[in-house]
């Protein structure tokens, strides 16, 4: 097997690493402090295409194979964390339900758009009461002529208030349980559709989490997305991919905790030599490297099945559940390891790896818990 990367691939991790230096870290700190959406490189993003990089180029995207995408990711999420979310989301969970449940008039006027950066997505599956049961949904959408009323409250929904279409899973039949959701559309300024509270949280602060709240919304009925009944196999194809996103975040952002911590090491002098010639820190910097060199291989395993499958070759489940169960566990253990090496300073704000430990938590917790992950394996193993 040959584990090198293409021309092609080597020239996306510049182009995003090159841009991650330049605009994304100098304002990650800031974002980070005041909650604010980096509207100003969301743009940037567009700008580059990194807001459609899978989407084929009939359809305003940059036609890139999974494996650039999270190459693109990584980048990102060495020096943001909140950056590569947004940017997550929009490909893996937004563009992707386009690309691969949408008809030519769904694509023609959504994923163009969401593709090219001029719109930005969210996905609206999480309720109060459905967080790892997705199918106890309590929204409704039911059916009025031509059309569908819309009502129920979706929360912890990224992107949801800068959002200008949402993926929104909703009970067509109730009584059908999970073969009873449906996939709608929604287009931001659709009267009966508000934003709610946001969230603060503890860490990705720079990414908007928040309630979306839906009220006798109406929705043409053109915009389901996908068959009626069809939500849940809708959102859990599209939960594949996404998890192989947030493995690329977690890598990522375990990648940085690392550079930062080889940077720190070298130059922080105790007992007259820098602490990188101490045996304790040389082997926490060991295990460092070789967990993230494991998570990363996962994370390409997983990108590469998911282009395998996207050609015929099946699903892609378990390599995905396998990349974002051990690239979370380690970005969390490696940043914990980062503020170790750096003591008393790794708890102070002035430096990064104390943002890197407070984002490196989430990622064992959104689009389906380490345990929710766990069980997937499982399934696969057993079935």
């Amino acid at each position: 097997m040959d584990l090198r990367l293409s021309e092609e691939h080597e020239m996306m991790r510049k182009v995003a690493r090159d841009f991650a230096r330049k605009e994304v870290a100098p304002i990650a700190a800031e974002i980070d402090e005041q909650a604010r959406f980096p509207l100003e490189n969301v743009r940037k993003m567009g700008e580059l295409g990194f807001l459609g990089l899978t989407v084929s180029e009939e359809y305003g995207g940059a036609g890139a194979d999974t494996v650039a995408y999270v190459i693109a990711i990584e980048e990102i999420a060495k020096v943001c964390a909140s950056t590569a979310v947004i940017m997550s989301v929009q490909n893996s969970l937004v563009c992707q339900g386009f690309e691969h449940f949408g008809d030519e008039a769904q694509k023609r006027g959504f994923l163009t758009r969401l593709a090219s950066g001029q719109a930005l997505g969210a996905f609206a599956l999480t309720e109060p009461e459905a967080g790892c049961d997705a199918a106890a949904q309590r929204s409704t959408a039911r059916r009025d002529g031509d059309s569908y009323i819309l009502n129920g409250t979706k929360h912890f929904i990224t992107s949801g208030a800068y959002a200008d279409i949402v993926l929104v899973f909703a009970m067509t039949d109730p009584a059908a349980g999970s073969r009873g959701i449906s996939a709608f559309i929604v287009e931001k300024g659709t009267p009966g559709f508000t934003v709610g509270r946001e969230e603060n949280k503890m860490g990705i602060r720079g990414s908007s989490t928040c309630e979306l709240i839906f009220q006798d919304c109406r929705i043409p009925a053109a915009n389901r997305l996908g068959g009626e009944g069809q939500g849940f196999r809708v959102a859990l194809t599209l939960l594949d991919g996404g998890r192989i996103g947030i493995a690329a975040q977690a890598v990522g952002i375990a990648q940085g905790a690392l550079e930062a911590s080889l940077a720190y090491a070298q130059t922080r002098r105790q007992f007259g030599q820098p602490i990188a010639n101490f045996q304790a820190i040389q082997w926490m910097l060991a295990d460092m490297n070789t967990r993230i060199e494991a998570a990363r291989l996962l994370t390409y395993q997983a990108a590469l099945a998911k282009d395998a499958a996207k050609k015929g070759g099946g699903r892609y489940s378990r390599e995905a559940a396998q990349a974002k169960l051990f690239a979370s566990e380690t970005a969390v253990w490696v940043a914990d390891r980062a503020v170790q090496i750096h003591g008393g300073y790794g708890y102070m704000k002035e430096y990064a790896v104390e943002r890197i430990y407070r984002d490196a938590k989430i990622t064992e917790l959104y689009e389906g818990t380490s345990e929710v992950q766990r069980m997937v394996i499982a399934g696969a193993l057993l079935h």
